[in-house]
């Protein structure tokens, strides 16, 4: 039945991308230029989410020569995430929480907040001196899990999004809130911003609404491909989990 089908069900040719991670039909990355920029992007991907059909984390990085993708639940310090010294004052994790970058800074897309959890007065001499940006990648309950987990994270400077669009998403994601995007739409807004560059928003939007035309496309065609692939990548998550309880033990 068409409903049923599975990843095993596409057709032979439908292998993933090796850049992007994404089985042909839905792999746009053929044209990706990667914009050369100031700023480091790192995003720290959950590992439930990793492989989603409608995930963007891999999608992004490619957009930037200086990107880096990282999957798993913690980490000791941002140094360790990087791999060499850094200083966490000079790096902001966009991270929502129970803040909201409209009522606290209204007439800004971009907020950084300051220890206290309000806007920060010196907000373009902060985005000026950062060395990098770090995106949560993963559903709302991931990215509070990540964050809970990585206490040097409340090292960082902590920015906010106030986008004027709800994500292009649609009804095929439903976000928690409505100034909680994509992690590729996260990404395009704080790096065309702190850049300086609209570019930069453009192209990965464009990549973006690229993915869904033919996520939606592939959807019409073969029914329930990306459940049925999701299950059993959630099965052997939850194998991985049991494996390590059972060496912790040992």
């Amino acid at each position: 039945m068409a409903d049923t089908l599975s990843m095993n069900n596409l057709p032979a040719d439908d292998a993933e991308c090796a850049r992007c991670g994404k089985i042909a039909p839905l792999c746009v990355c053929a044209d990706i230029m990667p914009f050369e920029t100031r700023v480091s992007l790192v995003i720290l991907q959950h590992p439930q989410e990793q492989d989603k059909a409608l995930g963007t984390a891999r999608l992004a990085a490619l957009h930037f020569n200086k990107a880096t993708v990282k999957v798993g639940l913690s980490w000791a310090s941002l140094s360790k995430v990087l791999g060499r010294a850094a200083d966490p004052q000079r790096w902001a994790i966009l991270y929502l929480g129970s803040a909201r970058a409209e009522a606290l800074a209204p007439d800004r897309d971009l907020v950084v907040l300051d220890k206290k959890g309000q806007a920060e007065e010196r907000q373009a001499s902060v985005l000026r001196e950062l060395e990098g940006i770090i995106v949560l990648d993963g559903t709302w309950a991931q990215a509070k899990a990540l964050w809970w987990r990585n206490a040097w994270m409340l090292k960082c400077r902590r920015v906010l999004l106030n986008p004027s669009h709800p994500s292009r998403y649609g009804n095929l994601r439903k976000e928690a809130r409505r100034d909680g995007l994509s992690t590729i739409e996260s990404a395009a807004m704080l790096m065309s911003r702190i850049e300086r560059r609209p570019e930069i928003e453009q192209t990965l939007l464009e990549s973006f609404s690229r993915m869904l035309e033919q996520y939606r496309a592939l959807r019409k065609t073969t029914p329930g491909f990306d459940r049925d692939a999701g299950a059993k990548r959630n099965k052997r998550f939850g194998q991985a989990k049991s494996m390590r309880r059972r060496r912790l033990r040992s």
